[in-house]
């Protein structure tokens, strides 16, 4: 099948290095800062003393109060700038405050490539959460997608330097290896949802998920249309059949090994199930040409965190297993594509009526989540920029999230703690799953007009039978609009961290 004819970059994708993943800036913790950094940051509480390097009168002058994510800029004078950070109040410094008062520091010192930061006696955490969720914060926040920007005056963030006392600096060190490693996660899903999609297809996807997995040690198995046909997933194959790029699943199996390379006995096994619609118009059922039509690019988040959350594990240590599906296609308008009224057959003989072709994630989920179940995992995950719904009901900041079984919920929840990727829980109300019903087939792909996020978790919630389940509905949360904290403009990458998390921490549930 022809690639696309409007390519600008290679075949094959891969990562701008301009957006700088975190494993190519230089975290350090030191015992002292350099006098040839550029710009070193000092955090200051509510009626605290200025540090001595800082012009107090001139920090007077701004109004600058030492409230959480104020800053104020002194410019160099033979030594490097200084920035002075709000930290907020003592009793509400936690570790979520720090990871956004480090990307309030970077953010300030955006024109500065080393960077050092000291925190003071300010935010009283476990050393090794310290080093994390600062190098989380800073980078995070300086990240910038440049692959097709070639005169982009993006400063890229080259080193920091975090001070910490002789006892904890090992623990600090720790803390830095572990938060480069999810950050650089982070931003590798940025990098993905923010590629334009002509030079980002399916088949693109499925060859850089084969790279990472060489890179990251992890098995990755490519199935091309005829495979997919011959699974008989016509979910996919049904969003796929107006495009001319062809189809991919992508199968990434993480399993843990011990200190001499030799396969170790997981402790459970977790399966996660990413969306992957490398561009969405909606099909037939065409979208409008609006801002969010644009961001259509970006209908692929789910599968981007799951493949980044994935590149995580080895290097983290989980002992975990991981299986996961991603399934990859356009959804366009053609001659060919699906229509309102065709019925489509899912992998596990499921018959689904399309009355609207922009329902187009919940049809390649449903084939994702056959094929997971035969997994026999201890429960199943999944991750889709799936409704307006979801959008409308919390925002961009946070997050959907609906299960069948509680103690898997409350995971999910505790993952998104540590990470601070705000997700709310709906309830999977089972008394809407009549309006699923069809004249013609087995069900139909859509509901009514309101409740679209649980209708649409239960449209999931049939093809995933007893296994324990969650879902993640980030149509919200897969891109910020503006700079906030840590979330850079664009792709937000939501849910690479927090799926890294979750399969560190799991625990089979009943």
């Amino acid at each position: 099948m022809p690639s696309s004819p409007y390519k600008l970059i290679p075949d094959t994708f891969t990562p701008a290095p301009s957006s700088l993943p975190a494993n190519a800036v230089g975290v350090l913790a030191v015992d002292e800062l350099s006098a040839d950094l550029d710009a070193v940051g000092y955090f200051v509480g509510p009626g605290d003393d200025a540090p001595d390097a800082v012009d107090t009168e001139a920090l007077r002058l701004t109004g600058f109060d030492g409230k959480a994510g104020k800053t104020f800029l002194q410019l160099a004078n033979g030594g490097p700038a200084v920035v002075v950070v709000g930290a907020g109040p003592a009793d509400e410094q936690n570790e979520a405050t720090l990871r956004d008062a480090a990307a309030a520091f970077a953010r300030a010192a955006a024109r500065y490539a080393r960077l050092g930061i000291n925190t003071g006696t300010h935010f009283p955490l476990d050393p090794g959460v310290r080093g994390q969720v600062i190098t989380e914060g800073a980078v995070l926040a300086r990240y910038r997608y440049t692959a097709v920007k070639p005169n982009s005056t993006n400063i890229p963030l080259v080193s920091l330097d975090i001070l910490a006392e002789p006892n904890d600096r090992e623990a600090v060190a720790e803390g830095v290896r572990r938060g480069e490693i999810v950050a650089r996660a982070a931003n590798l899903a940025r990098d993905l949802a923010n590629c334009p999609p002509g030079h980002l297809t399916a088949t693109d996807f499925a060859d850089f998920a084969v790279q990472l997995g060489s890179e990251h040690g992890f098995d990755v198995t490519v199935f091309d249309k005829q495979q997919i046909i011959d699974l008989g997933c016509g979910g996919l194959l049904g969003v796929n059949a107006g495009s001319v790029e062809e189809p991919r699943i992508i199968k990434l199996h993480y399993a843990p090994s011990t200190d001499d390379g030799s396969t170790a006995t997981p402790t459970g096994h977790l399966a996660f199930v990413g969306k992957g619609i490398m561009y969405d118009s909606g099909g037939i059922s065409l979208k409008p040409s609006d801002p969010m039509h644009l961001a259509m690019k970006m209908d692929m988040a789910g599968a981007a965190a799951v493949l980044a959350a994935v590149t995580t594990l080895g290097d983290l240590g989980c002992s975990t297993e991981v299986t996961a599906f991603l399934m990859c296609t356009d959804n366009m308008p053609s001659g060919s594509a699906m229509k309102l009224g065709d019925v489509l057959t899912i992998r596990n003989g499921t018959t689904v009526e399309v009355k609207n072709t922009d329902a187009e994630g919940r049809l390649v989920m449903s084939d994702a989540l056959v094929l997971a179940r035969e997994e026999h995992p201890d429960a199943i995950v999944d991750i889709a920029t799936l409704t307006g719904a979801a959008l409308a009901a919390l925002g961009h900041l946070t997050a959907v999230l609906i299960g069948n079984n509680p103690a898997l919920v409350e995971q999910a929840k505790a993952a998104s703690r540590l990470t601070d990727e705000s997700v709310w829980e709906l309830p999977l109300e089972r008394r809407y799953r009549g309006q699923l019903d069809s004249d013609v087939a087995d069900m139909s792909n859509m509901g009514g007009k309101y409740a679209g996020a649980t209708i649409a978790a239960l449209f999931l919630a049939d093809f995933v039978d007893d296994v324990p389940w969650a879902h993640f509905d980030i149509a919200g949360t897969m891109q910020a609009e503006s700079d906030d904290s840590w979330r850079s403009k664009g792709a937000t990458g939501f849910g690479a961290r927090l799926l890294a998390e979750l399969a560190l921490d799991f625990t089979p549930v009943t």
